[in-house]
Order: C-alpha cells, then sequence, then structure tokens
C-alpha cells in the first residue's frame, strides 16, 4: 500500500483537483484507491458530488475513535472516499493528547487503510496539526507545483516547513512533485520546471498537467476530468500522471 499526502500550502496550484482526479485514475487503472478528505473545507468530497450536510468523516475517527468503516463511503468503481466531516476543524484547536495528536491519523487508519492499494490523503493549505498528521501517516508527498513565480516561492516555504517537522519527530516522507496547470508555450513555465528538476532531482513526474477549462469546471458538477470530458487534455494528463505514479516514471 502507497499513501500519499497531497500537500501544497499556496492556492491555486490544483491541490484537490489533483487529489480528486489522480485517485480516480489510479482506480482506472486497475487498483483499489481510498481517497482521505483532510481539509476542513470538505472540497474533495464536493468535487466527487458527495459532500452531504451533517456528514460523518475522518473528523469522527480522529476525535472520537469511531471506526473509519462507518464513515466510507463508496465514491466510484474501486474507489472509496472518507470525507472531512463537519467537525473537522476543531483539530486544530484540540489540546490534549499532546505529541500524540500529531499521530492521530496514522494509528487510526493504519489497518483499515492495508487493504487498499493506494491512499491519497487531500490536506488543507496550512501546516497545523491536520498538516502534520498527514506527514506522520504517509510515507510519500505529492507537491502540485503552478507554472508561476509564486509557485516556487510557495514550494520553498513548504520544504521549510517539511524540515522542520521531519528533524523535530525524527521522520521522512518521499517528495514527488507534478507540474499543474502548466502551458508549455510559455517561457515562464519551463523555467518553472528546469528549477523545480533541479532541487528535485529523479522526483518530478514526467507528466505535466496543462492548463485546461474542463478542470476547473468539473469540480463544480461533482465530477472527475474522466467524467466530464474525457477527450480533453486534463483527462489525458491524469491517466498519465496515473501511470508515472505507478511505474515511477520521472522527468530526467
Amino acid at each position: 500500500m502507497r499513501m500519499f499526502a497531497v500537500m501544497n500550502q499556496k492556492g491555486g496550484v490544483g491541490k484537490t483537483t489533483t487529489a480528486i482526479n489522480i485517485a480516480h485514475a489510479v482506480a482506472r487503472a486497475g487498483n483499489k484507491v481510498l481517497a482521505i478528505d483532510l481539509d476542513p473545507q470538505g472540497h474533495l468530497a464536493a468535487g466527487l458530488g458527495l459532500l452531504r450536510k451533517q456528514q460523518r468523516g475522518i473528523a469522527d475517527v480522529l476525535l472520537d475513535g469511531v471506526d473509519p468503516l462507518t464513515v466510507t463511503v463508496v465514491a466510484r468503481e474501486s474507489l472509496d472516499l472518507i470525507p472531512a466531516g463537519d467537525r473537522l476543524g476543531e483539530m486544530e484547536h484540540l489540546s490534549k493528547g499532546g505529541a500524540k495528536r500529531g499521530f492521530l491519523l496514522r494509528d487510526s487508519i493504519r489497518d483499515f487503510a492495508s487493504q487498499y492499494d493506494y491512499v491519497f490523503v487531500d490536506c488543507p493549505p496550512s501546516s497545523g496539526i491536520l498538516g502534520i498528521n498527514a506527514l506522520l501517516a504517509c510515507q510519500e508527498v505529492l507537491i502540485p507545483v503552478s507554472g508561476d513565480f509564486f509557485a516556487l516561492q510557495g514550494l520553498s516555504r513548504l520544504m521549510n516547513i517539511f524540515k522542520y517537522i521531519e528533524e523535530s519527530l525524527s521522520t521522512r516522507s518521499e517528495k514527488w512533485v507534478v507540474l499543474t496547470r502548466f502551458q508549455e508555450r510559455r517561457r515562464l513555465a519551463q523555467d518553472v520546471k528546469n528549477t523545480v528538476m533541479n532541487y528535485f532531482p529523479k522526483h518530478v513526474y514526467k507528466t505535466p498537467i496543462r492548463e485546461t477549462v474542463a478542470l476547473a469546471e468539473c469540480p463544480g458538477f461533482g465530477k472527475t476530468i474522466f467524467e466530464y470530458n474525457a477527450k480533453c487534455n486534463g483527462a489525458q494528463d491524469y491517466a498519465d500522471l496515473a501511470k508515472d505514479i505507478i511505474k515511477g516514471k520521472v522527468m530526467h
């Protein structure tokens, strides 16, 4: 089982879009996949058309110790979802438990998640207790980086946060970068790609996700890109990215 935290503090990089579509793409490739919505905004469930009022989810698992099976819903064929739940925001204010607060996700879903081939955790755009839980639960981190100057600044800050957390807690996760909202004809996008490849040699997945209107539109309909427009560039790119993840294909 491979477990990825999909994480970036900078908004507008396609973090949740990537979490939704890569989870579905990997499931479509013949794997059993679990998606976990660790963002209190609940965008992962909404993008899959599964956001409900008074919804139970990972919040109940972390705060009350309920069985993950009882809050897991079928999202698509071979793709299950644990929604955020209405109370997930309370995690950021949790004071009891000391250092154990950072291991709640790992300890509560470790056995349950082992039945899946892949787990993708959509993380909040912050470095609080939820982000720490994701880093400590996941062996790998998938970092979407858009092709603009501010994306590089955001990536630098994120790496400093990773370094601080990993040194403090004596842990380490494998970092993978996926280029998103990519416009290959723009010089700036190519500069970003080259810079990221220098920082992360052999850890930038081969397929960039090209900018396409359909990727921005499909969450509003509760559909993945494969359901909304299976012939567009976004669908082809996420299908290819799934192959990159499964087979370890990176840029050189």
